[in-house]
């Protein structure tokens, strides 16, 4: 064909191409032994902070799970050779200071004595009303934004798992209230009000877990962690002051040095998640890759490495050099 030359490429593959794909936002984690046993230690430590929610007001639970991150970052600087710089050890003293005026103006827990008083509690406008946009907007990041933009927007995950997870706190100290009652009074867990409880604190934690796990999978733990955190206690103080009115009653000084507290929180995290080192990026092993062979035909030479594999043949134009 004159005015145009076509070249021919031919690519032969050895072997196959056996390689785990990470960072898509899979399940390729549920292969990983280690992972099931961070499920096990977590899920001890969940106990827990479900007993702690029994026993005390949300916006005091909440924002001392800033310790968790603390001992992860210490406990990272011994085993895993992850250096806590200056500004680090900075960050953890003020998430231990912010932590302790919470601890020190934390409102009392209020007084309820039935799943009766709970359920008033629950089916109450503002908490309905709360629930109604907690769901509108998780449909919307689900259906309509995580397909075009959750491999490539952090806020996407992470949104979902803090939504959920304000309404898993709201459902998991119903719950234990329900239990304490139980112990001290009557039969509460029976009662059908309770298993609803049970049954929306079960849906919400599939969905927190599987979204926070992609949300790691995805993207870098030093941006992960410190977000999550601060988007999932503020919407769970949120909703927690909407349906337990946890500040009812205090002064205007107590409420003002909790939110100090927890902002002294949110800036100890960020600053000791700021100063860690990027993960290093695995080094690359090219023996896996399979092996290349080419024909080229153009201006009349030829180049060929006789095989017998099977062969994929593409047709590239000149112009597509250009």
């Amino acid at each position: 064909m004159q005015g145009e030359q076509r070249k021919v490429c031919t690519l032969r593959c050895k072997g196959r191409l056996a390689a785990t794909i990470y960072g898509s936002g899979g399940y390729g984690y549920l292969q990983e032994p280690l992972w099931w046993i961070g499920m096990l230690t977590m899920s001890i430590g969940e106990f827990a902070n479900f007993l702690a929610y029994t026993c005390a007001p949300a916006v005091l639970v909440t924002p001392l799970g800033v310790y968790s991150i603390i001992v992860s970052a210490i406990l990272g600087n011994f085993f895993l050779k992850e250096k806590l710089q200056k500004l680090g050890i900075l960050g953890c003293i003020m998430c231990v200071v912010g932590s302790t005026v919470i601890v020190l103006h934390a409102p009392g827990e209020q007084n309820i004595n039935s799943v009766e008083e709970l359920w008033e509690l629950a089916i109450h406008p503002a908490v309905l009303l709360y629930i109604a946009s907690a769901v509108a907007v998780v449909l919307v990041l689900v259906l309509y934004l995580e397909p075009r933009y959750g491999q490539t927007n952090i806020m996407v995950y992470i949104g979902v798992c803090s939504i959920t997870g304000s309404i898993t706190v709201m459902s998991i100290k119903a719950i234990g209230i329900a239990m304490k009652l139980t112990l001290v009074s009557y039969s509460n867990v029976s009662h059908f009000k309770c298993w609803v409880f049970v049954m929306v604190a079960t849906s919400c934690i599939i969905t927190q877990l599987n979204y926070l796990n992609k949300a790691l999978d995805t993207f870098n733990t030093a941006v992960v962690i410190p977000i999550y955190y601060a988007m999932f206690t503020s919407l769970t103080i949120f909703a927690s002051l909407i349906m337990y009115k946890d500040w009812t009653g205090e002064s205007a000084s107590n409420i003002v040095s909790i939110l100090c507290g927890f902002i002294t929180v949110l800036s100890g995290t960020m600053v000791l998640h700021g100063t860690r080192e990027p993960d290093k990026l695995p080094s690359a092993d090219y023996s896996a890759l399979p092996q290349i062979s080419w024909i080229v035909h153009a201006n009349g030479e030829i180049w060929k490495q006789k095989d017998n594999d099977e062969e994929c043949v593409a047709f590239i134009r000149q112009d597509h050099f250009k």
